[in-house]
């Protein structure tokens, strides 16, 4: 059985060969290690291999984990899970980013909620690229108007987009669908440069990670091929 570090080291030569095979500068994409369920013994081997960033779904088993493993200043948490409302205070608190806002009224509570003598709270917002029912996310029709509303808010820096794809999809309209999301960070760029730095696209996961990559993802979301299958949860 491979280890973290194994896993961790084929993941990078996969985002290392899909960056340069596209042109790409070294280094335009990093990983983003996805660590929901996973305890923290996980993350503290993922972080002796050299990852740094994790990304956590679950509010209090996050929070948990940052706790357990806050001898580790370096870590940077990613929150990347639905957000409900009364979570919002500690979201804002505990996380470096957070990738899933989809409503004005979320990031409105994350601005007001961050602490004054922390840096601004990174913020990516949440597009359902493919208008499935059963996923979060804004809409492309609406994405300019609630960018522009967030890019007014302090505390809080809007630094681009995250979709999560349907994965059953064929590999031509996942591929279109990267590509939308890409498109639509441009046009916001272009739209509403005073928005914030702009420069992110969190898109791709295990199985697609050199489609994403090669249509412009900044982050790519891994989980299963660095920490294995997860174990199902109570």
């Amino acid at each position: 059985m491979s280890s973290i570090a194994d896993n961790i080291g084929s993941v990078t030569r996969r985002i290392q060969k899909a960056t340069l095979q596209t042109g790409r500068e070294p280094g335009a994409v990093r990983l983003l290690a996805v660590s929901k369920t996973r305890p923290a013994e996980d993350i503290r081997e993922a972080v002796a291999a050299g990852q740094t960033a994790f990304g956590e779904n679950y509010l209090q088993e996050a929070l948990d984990k940052i706790e357990t493993l806050s001898d580790l200043p370096d870590i940077e948490w990613h929150f990347i899970g639905p957000i409900q409302s009364n979570k919002t205070r500690q979201i804002a608190r505990a996380f470096d980013w957070v990738h899933s806002v989809d409503r004005l009224k979320i990031a409105r509570r994350l601005s007001e909620q961050r602490e004054s003598d922390q840096p601004p709270l990174n913020i990516c917002i949440q597009i359902n690229i493919n208008n499935e029912d059963t996923k979060a996310g804004c809409t492309l029709d609406a994405l300019p108007e609630l960018a522009r509303d967030i890019g007014e808010l302090p505390n809080i820096a809007l630094r681009g987009l995250m979709a999560i794809p349907d994965p059953d999809q064929p590999e031509a309209d996942l591929r279109l669908s990267f590509r939308q999301l890409a498109n639509a960070l441009r046009e916001l760029k272009h739209s509403f440069p005073e928005a914030g730095p702009l420069d992110t696209l969190s898109m791709g996961m295990s199985g697609d990670m050199e489609l994403a990559v090669a249509e412009g993802s900044t982050w790519v979301r891994v989980g299963t091929a660095i920490f294995g299958k997860r174990p199902a949860k109570d």
